[in-house]
């Protein structure tokens, strides 16, 4: 049974993911509600359908400066916002959770949605919800690959008899609701470490790649050893999606982008990491050959079609609202992103 929509695969699509970031504004220091981001949120793909995207995602962070922790109550009011628009987790910290529960709680996205629901699976950048829930983080490799197991075979069995070390051991379990088609789409996030690529190649499972800053050329090496292992594992790598996700911020020209885009990131990085980010980084943005997506649109444009020959990716995901960016200038990036830089994205590729 095949875990992903044959879709997914046939054309490059295009979409938004964010964070939930709660931070207030660098620049003016206002700071929205919880409330008010929250509802941003839903806007905010629902701009992304009316503008003609293809996914929407939101991400799972339980530490404070995001309000995104309940990635499913978030999917299931955007569902009801939205009618095409695929919704994804990016992604689900699967680490911390019950697979049962996350299950259930995206099969009912599903029905919602109407077959829409995607999971992106994860072991979580950050840590804080290891914490909260009472995980040992000695256990981050053994956690996700036995949940993740356990995620898989609830997809693609009827009734799951299933034993483990982390949760209780299902005997003919069945799950209801059942999703529109019978499975989810699932991935694989993958971050900083190749074990996760590999991991996903062995399994023939879709991967979702983080490329948030830095080289693309380091995270094409990700994308080949990916594609090595499914291949030797007898796996058809053509059948096999690969997402890229970023951060994206466009402006009128790249020096602008630039400039006006530092003292957001460089924000966050502060807050959430206690540490600035490093200027001689972030001047390597300019460079069509670094990850970030920071500049005008002919520059994005070639950013991402310089990623493409490298990745060979079918997906492309931005995340354009973090940092305490006003939403108003976030309005702003997704026009230029609609109007300007995937129509001509679309049209080289299609060449």
């Amino acid at each position: 049974m095949e875990v992903f929509r044959t879709d997914v695969i046939k054309d490059m699509e295009f979409g938004l993911y964010t964070l939930g970031d709660h931070i207030e504004n660098p620049v003016t220091g206002h700071h929205i509600s919880e409330q008010q981001r929250l509802k941003e949120l839903v806007d905010l793909a629902k701009l992304a359908e009316d503008a003609g995207l293809d996914v929407f995602g939101v991400g799972e962070s339980h530490q404070e400066f995001f309000v995104a922790t309940s990635t499913p109550v978030i999917l299931g009011a955007i569902a009801s916002v939205t009618k095409k628009i695929k919704l994804l987790s990016t992604s689900t910290v699967l680490s911390t959770s019950d697979p049962v529960r996350v299950y259930e709680d995206f099969s009912t996205v599903d029905l919602l949605s109407e077959g829409r629901a995607e999971i992106v699976a994860g072991r979580g950048s950050r840590y804080g919800a290891y914490k909260l829930f009472g995980y040992d983080l000695e256990d981050y490799d053994e956690l996700f690959d036995e949940k993740f197991d356990l995620l898989m075979r609830l997809n693609k069995e009827q009734q799951v008899t299933w034993n483990g070390q982390f949760r209780p051991p299902l005997q003919n379990a069945s799950l209801f609701p059942q999703p529109m088609k019978g499975h989810i789409p699932i991935w694989r996030a993958v971050g900083q470490h190749f074990s996760s690529a590999i991991k996903a190649g062995r399994m023939g499972i879709p991967m979702h790649l983080a490329a948030l800053y830095g080289a693309s050329s380091v995270f094409a090496r990700r994308v080949d050893a990916y594609r090595r292992a499914a291949t030797e594992y007898g796996h058809d790598v053509k059948k096999l999606p690969v997402a890229a996700a970023t951060l994206v911020y466009i402006d009128k020209d790249s020096q602008t982008a630039m400039k006006d885009f530092f003292p957001y990131i460089n924000n966050t990085f502060i807050k959430t990491r206690g540490t600035p980010f490093p200027k001689d980084h972030y001047a390597e943005g300019t460079s069509i050959k670094n990850a970030i997506m920071v500049g005008s649109p002919q520059q994005i444009i070639e950013k991402i079609l310089y990623q493409h020959e490298l990745f060979g990716h079918n997906r492309f995901i931005a995340q354009i609202d973090s940092s305490g960016i006003p939403f108003r200038k976030v309005q702003e990036i997704l026009e230029m992103l609609t109007t300007e830089v995937v129509p001509a994205v679309r049209k080289a590729i299609m060449k």
